[in-house]
């Protein structure tokens, strides 16, 4: 019972959310639109209204003044037919293209301001697709497919109106296969819309892990793991048809049901018509605009059944984008109220604990001091905690217990924007977009001067290397910088968090991509352009670190060893057997 209510609850809330933001704020539109539908469609009704007095009176009678009124009469309505249809595609498909690209902007805006743990546990592919193609069904929503439904609706009982005036008795006869049609439609598309919704999630995944692929590319080519992708991607791929093959069979159940019912109804149509204009019951005319009515009945009926199908698509989308957006952002923190005017950088961390999966600890109670201007490395085995107390300084993480403190402020009530905008940070993913060297310099800082953009480069070192190119800093780079060697995307990232002039600078692995003389340079130029900040530095290779103010020893989630570099040499505890080990290496 209970998971019955889970399903049909985010439906409610989805067509609340599409008629107040989709629907409602552009009624103007939508009225409009239904204006030019039913201008349309009662045009369309010109035909089969004409078609009696066509028959009975002027092939019956010889009434050539009624042929002329009739001819000029329908010209009028296929006129009127025709120019309705082009405003109304007009207007209802483009903006429905424009809400379109607002939605997609939308959702990007939100993805892009939600925590740091929602994209460590979700596909960069996956959210490709939650932003391009989750919201493509609104066009049925706001565009002609809504108004055509509506549209469908007038005809139908505009058909029908004109039917019972006709012939009560072969109109009762024809609602009764419509009836078991309309039945046979809606349980149809209470059958389908999961399964839209699955397909939105599936091909979710498939494009992930396509995106992932060829992303890795070169470790895939590196291990000849080809045939082994090929298989996961048509797996992928196979998921996919067997969910469309779900959707075409019950689509296909609705037409073939609607061809046979609706057969059967026309086969006593011609049974009864007949028997009653033999019976001078009717007259031949009066078959004739009956069977065009009826026409006009059946086919805003079975195109219905289409839009109906498109719009339960567009609504399990809209699910999926409402999934997406009622995630609470970063930035939707009640308790960050405070907005920080400067920044001198002490950062304080008191009996700080945290954990990415309740119960299992990643840091225990640690605690320390970082005076501004001060450099703090963290050393210790992989997995230790190293990075998680980078991300806590960067506010990139929020403590389960405990209080990470900058200038005396608590960061977990600081707004992000007031903090991270004195923040620095080279990852150890040194991570480039597509572009020149130049643009991923002046990332952080799109405004900096020139010289500060040069300064930027010979301090990094970047220079050593774009004097040998072409095209100097304005080389492309490809995506994720992959035209670069891994010591040169280093060193770009390093100008661009230098170019940013960060209070609070954070360096994991910086030097790890260097080769010996590179990682020299970068030291010598870090020694200085660190002076003044608050640096924290992750380095498995320890040489790089002797100069640093504080060395923390990090393992199993607790500072086992504080102090100087020599101090911890002196020592000889567990920093001592690292130092050791490496030099010896």
């Amino acid at each position: 019972m209970r998971s019955r209510k889970s399903r049909k609850k985010p439906s409610l809330t989805t067509v609340r959310y599409a008629f107040r933001k989709i629907i409602w704020p552009r009624r103007k539109l939508l009225l409009l639109g239904l204006a030019l539908i039913l201008l349309n469609r009662l045009a369309g009704l010109a035909l089969p209204a004409a078609s009696k007095f066509l028959v009975d009176d002027v092939i019956g009678k010889g009434d050539t003044e009624l042929l002329r009124l009739l001819l000029a009469g329908v010209t009028v309505a296929i006129a009127v037919q025709s120019f309705s249809s082009f405003f109304l595609t007009k207007l209802l498909s483009v903006e429905a293209q424009h809400l379109i690209s607002l939605l997609r902007s939308q959702v990007q805006r939100h993805i892009i301001y939600l925590p740091i743990r929602f994209f460590d546990n979700t596909k960069s592919g996956e959210l490709v697709s939650r932003i391009m193609t989750d919201v493509e069904g609104v066009r049925n929503l706001v565009g002609t497919g809504l108004v055509h439904l509506f549209g469908g609706v007038l005809t139908a009982i505009g058909s029908l109106f004109f039917l019972f005036r006709i012939s009560v008795l072969m109109t009762l006869y024809t609602l009764v296969p419509l009836t078991i049609l309309g039945l046979i439609s809606l349980k149809a598309f209470g059958y389908i819309r999961p399964i839209f919704r699955e397909r939105g999630k599936i091909n979710a995944d498939v494009t992930g892990r396509l995106a992932e692929s060829l992303g890795g590319i070169r470790v895939i080519k590196g291990f000849s793991a080809e045939r082994q992708e090929i298989s996961v991607f048509e797996r992928g791929v196979a998921r996919i048809f067997n969910n469309v093959r779900k959707s075409l069979t019950a689509t296909s159940l609705v037409t073939s049901g609607s061809t046979l019912l609706l057969g059967l109804a026309s086969v006593g149509i011609m049974g009864l018509g007949s028997t009653m204009i033999l019976e001078g019951e009717m007259t031949v005319g009066d078959f004739v605009s009956f069977t065009l009515f009826l026409g006009f009945l059946i086919a805003p009926i079975v195109q219905m059944g289409n839009i109906g199908s498109q719009i339960t698509e567009a609504f399990a989308g809209l699910d999926r984008s409402e999934e997406i957006l009622t995630t609470a952002r970063e930035d939707d923190d009640p308790g960050r109220t405070v907005v920080l005017d400067d920044v001198d950088g002490h950062v304080v961390f008191q009996d700080v604990t945290f954990s990415y999966d309740p119960g299992n600890p990643v840091l225990k109670k640690v605690s320390f001091d970082a005076p501004a201007g001060s450099v703090t490395a963290l050393v210790g085995s992989s997995g230790s905690g190293k990075t998680t107390l980078a991300g806590l300084a960067a506010s990139f993480l929020k403590p389960d217990r405990g209080r990470v403190l900058v200038d005396g402020r608590d960061l977990s009530t600081v707004t992000l924007q007031s903090y991270r905008s004195r923040l620095g940070v080279v990852l150890q993913d040194d991570f480039l977009y597509e572009g020149t060297i130049r643009e991923n310099i002046l990332f952080g800082r799109p405004r900096a001067s020139e010289e500060e953009v040069l300064e930027a480069v010979r301090a990094s070192h970047v220079k050593e290397f774009t004097d040998h190119f072409d095209q100097g800093l304005e080389t492309l780079i490809g995506e994720r910088g992959v035209k670069l060697s891994g010591g040169q995307r280093q060193r770009v990232s390093i100008a661009r968090a230098l170019l940013a002039d960060p209070r609070i600078l954070i360096l994991d692995e910086a030097t790890s991509n260097l080769d010996t003389e590179s990682e020299l340079y970068i030291q010598q130029s870090l020694a200085g352009l660190m002076r003044g900040r608050t640096t924290f530095v992750i380095a498995h290779r320890l040489s790089t670190i002797r100069q640093a103010h504080q060395i923390l020893v990090v393992e199993a989630g607790e500072i086992v060893e504080r102090g100087g570099h020599e101090e911890l040499i002196r020592q000889q505890g567990r920093y001592y057997q690292l130092y050791t080990y490496q030099a010896r290496i």
